[in-house]
């Protein structure tokens, strides 16, 4: 009977597959089990009448406002042409350098990814608007999809980010859910601020590393880049297409960093910023508004749903001694806390293939992150390394989500195997970061314990 959230657990991968709704699958396996349970005498029905009071605590939690206040800013920058913008604006800047379109889509990108926080849509976006410029130009298919797949997973790591929202919510109720197993009945909190401003030296490494590999390719392959007619630059029309996200990252992030503003409040700024900015570009229309608060509310009902639903899922695997079995296993591992980290990661990365971020955070991360911050991890390194590992999950063939959202705006001349070969190596380099992470944590916790104590 030990094993039940084992079978638990692999009982909603399998629902999953079928292709049944996340929300509807976890809510609904969990709730079979918790009926058998009930019948077999093998599950307290107290754990039940905890859900209603889980449900208002969703509800009425401060920091989830700002999904839809990000989800929004996003949306709304994805509409205004920003990106189309920055991307004539940076292509006039480096065009005239060999690997220079390249180049351009990585920085593009990384502002995206600071302005936005998105994942698919930053791949999308790139893809129509960079794919066919730089195929136009020459440049190995291989070579443009991968710099196009991992520059748009940037928002999984580059706060603002939507996953860190969720990771910073779930790894702060972890944390004290942590310190009181231990005994500490005044424990200390982690926020989502303190997971963007522990995610900014990490972020910053991997957007100068995509470079590094941008200009080595263009040194030992340069077959691959084709060196471009140079441009005229135009340093007003640049200016003005920089100004707009910066303005917006220094207002959200800047915030943040100031002690101005929490996430939350933050979000409300950057939504609010990216209205004045569609409207002063003369990109609001009314058409475009409802359009967005659309996408707004359908992204920001999904990841309530499955909240909802990955809250009845971990409290019935509770219920059934799941955080029990989690903690033994941890235990008995040899290589101690090490191994312990090691085998989460791994577990992450493969269900990365199979469920959303949202879902992994939601369901996976409640379930042993209580088990590890006990074990004396720091919450805010353990969030960047989850972080940063669903980023790589999201690249990797053959089922890595940025690979379907490139396919699927790809001109029929960019094969799948193109795409596959192109990401290899920023999934290496990205594994690389996650290695150095391990071996020197401060990267992840230096700044916000400099900032915040």
């Amino acid at each position: 009977m030990e094993f039940i959230p084992l079978f638990m657990f692999v009982a909603v991968c399998l629902v999953l597959l079928l292709g049944y709704p996340v929300a509807y699958s976890l809510a609904g396996t969990a709730l079979i089990f918790a009926l058998v349970g009930l019948v077999t005498g093998h599950f307290d029905e107290a754990y039940l009448h905890a859900m209603p009071s889980r449900f208002y605590g969703i509800m009425t939690n401060q920091t989830l406002i700002a999904v839809p206040l990000f989800v929004f800013m996003g949306v709304m920058l994805e509409k205004s042409k920003v990106a189309e913008n920055l991307l004539a604006a940076m292509t006039q800047l480096f065009g005239q350098y060999r690997g220079g379109l390249a180049i351009s889509v990585i920085v593009v990108g990384a502002l995206l990814a600071a302005s936005t926080g998105i994942v698919g849509a930053t791949v999308v976006t790139m893809g129509l608007l960079s794919l066919p410029s730089m195929l136009k130009q020459g440049y190995a298919p291989s070579f443009a999809a991968g710099s196009i797949c991992a520059t748009g997973t940037l928002g999984q790591i580059i706060p603002p980010s939507i996953a860190l929202v969720l990771l910073g919510d779930v790894l702060s109720n972890a944390y004290q859910q942590a310190q009181l197993s231990m005994g500490n009945f005044s424990p200390d909190s982690v926020s989502v601020g303190d997971l963007f401003v522990g995610a900014i030296i990490p972020g910053a490494i991997l957007v100068t590393l995509y470079l590094i590999y941008v200009l080595v390719v263009t040194w030992l392959q340069p077959h691959k880049v084709p060196k471009a007619a140079p441009d005229i630059v135009q340093g007003t029309n640049i200016f003005m297409a920089l100004l707009p996200p910066i303005v917006l990252i220094l207002l959200v992030l800047g915030s943040i960093l100031g002690g101005f503003a929490t996430p939350t409040e933050a979000a409300g700024v950057g939504a609010m910023g990216a209205l004045a900015l569609a409207l002063l570009q003369g990109q609001l229309t009314i058409h475009k508004l409802r359009e967005v608060m659309l996408n707004t509310t359908k992204v920001t009902s999904m990841v309530f749903l499955i909240l909802i639903g990955a809250s009845v899922f971990s409290l019935v695997f509770r219920g059934f001694g799941g955080e029990e079995l989690i903690a033994d296993v941890f235990n008995q591992l040899p290589g101690g806390v090490f191994a312990a980290v090691l085998l989460v990661m791994v577990v992450i990365f493969l269900l990365g293939f199979i469920l959303d971020f949202i879902e992994i955070t939601f369901v996976v991360v409640p379930l042993v992150a209580p088990v590890l911050l006990a074990m004396g991890i720091d919450p805010i390194w353990l969030g960047i390394m989850i972080a940063i590992n669903l980023q790589t999950s999201f690249l990797t063939p053959p089922f890595g989500f940025a690979l379907f959202y490139l396919r699927g705006v790809a001109p029929k001349s960019v094969l799948t195997s193109d795409i596959y070969r192109g990401v290899i190596p920023f999934i290496l380099i990205q594994l690389l970061l996650l290695i150095v992470l391990a071996i020197w944590p401060n990267l992840a916790t230096w700044l916000p314990h400099y900032l915040y104590g």
